[in-house]
């Protein structure tokens, strides 16, 4: 990834992980993300109105450091960057995707969980990882053990999957994570109700745990 993005991912330390299922939710959820001050939002190639999602936030909030998730393939990493997407994470690491990636200029984030994955992202020059499914995996306590081997590498994590206001704290003490990934803030509950203010709430709250030493 670019330095001038993993400083602003830095900074906030939040990345939503979002799912859509219908573009037209696109825009007033940024408006909502940006009222709380948060200019991240990634959303997931999960579903069928995820590429027109990203189409139309690129389009109407070019301030918004805007990202794909779950780029399975090399297709999808395509029309996430045709959409306007300028970071792509995936689940886990695949070197065919990330190759393809870096040809169509697409900043990217492969996904890890163990030492030969950790390996592996870095001998392809991958230093931002996704470390999923952060609590099924171990959680914090398997970021500190991978940061013993690792972290004089200069690589950092973004934890996702099973993060929460709870316990993002736990995570972000660690010199190792750069942010965390979640979706408690935009649940799709809250995004199906048009319960933008909740969003706005939630996501000002997770900000604030963020900032705190």
């Amino acid at each position: 990834m670019l330095p001038n993005m993993i400083d602003r991912i830095l900074a906030k330390q939040i990345v939503p992980v979002v799912v859509l299922d219908d573009a037209e939710k696109a825009e007033p959820l940024a408006e909502a993300l940006l009222a709380a001050d948060l200019d991240i939002i990634e959303i997931t190639f999960r579903t069928d109105a995820a590429e027109e999602s990203i189409r139309r936030i690129a389009k109407r909030f070019p301030e918004l450091l805007l990202g794909a998730g779950t780029l399975l393939d090399n297709d999808q990493v395509k029309r996430a960057r045709d959409a306007g997407a300028v970071f792509g994470l995936a689940p886990g690491l695949n070197p065919k995707t990330i190759a393809t990636a870096r040809e169509v200029g697409l900043a990217f984030s492969p996904g890890v969980m163990t030492p030969s994955e950790v390996e592996q992202a870095l001998s392809l020059d991958c230093k931002l990882l996704k470390f999923f499914p952060a609590e099924a995996a171990g959680g914090v306590k398997m970021l500190k053990s991978l940061a013993g081997p690792y972290a004089h590498t200069g690589v950092k994590f973004t934890p996702t999957g099973g993060i929460t206001a709870g316990n993002l704290q736990d995570y972000l003490k660690l010199p190792v994570v750069a942010a965390i990934g979640g979706s408690w803030m935009v649940n799709p509950a809250l995004i199906k109700d048009n319960n933008w203010s909740e969003i706005t709430r939630l996501t000002r709250e997770a900000l604030d745990l963020a900032a705190q030493p």
